[in-house]
């Protein structure tokens, strides 16, 4: 193994961890904002009021995108083996 392979296996990992964590983190951080200038304009400070609708969206991405993220998964999976075999 040597260093352009190692960079290139980093750089897969960190853009499939993207790809995964992207949406969900999104989501939570849009979700977060609208319960937040809700909460500000009603001067209701609930915490579970924001904890409920971030827990029902990500589970909705979760959902939807599910298949996406199997399918992200599983090419870099084949691409990790890839790599293996290419090292052994």
């Amino acid at each position: 193994m040597n260093e352009n392979m190692l960079l290139a296996i980093m750089q897969d990992s960190f853009m499939t961890l993207v790809l995964i964590a992207g949406p969900i983190l999104l989501t939570a951080l849009v979700i977060g904002l609208i319960v937040s200038i809700l909460q500000a304009t009603t001067q209701i400070q609930e915490q579970t009021l924001t904890f409920v609708p971030k827990l029902i969206a990500i589970l909705l991405i979760f959902v939807v995108m599910g298949p996406y993220f199997i399918s992200v998964l599983t090419g870099y999976f084949n691409r990790m083996v890839d790599y293996i075999l290419i090292i052994t």
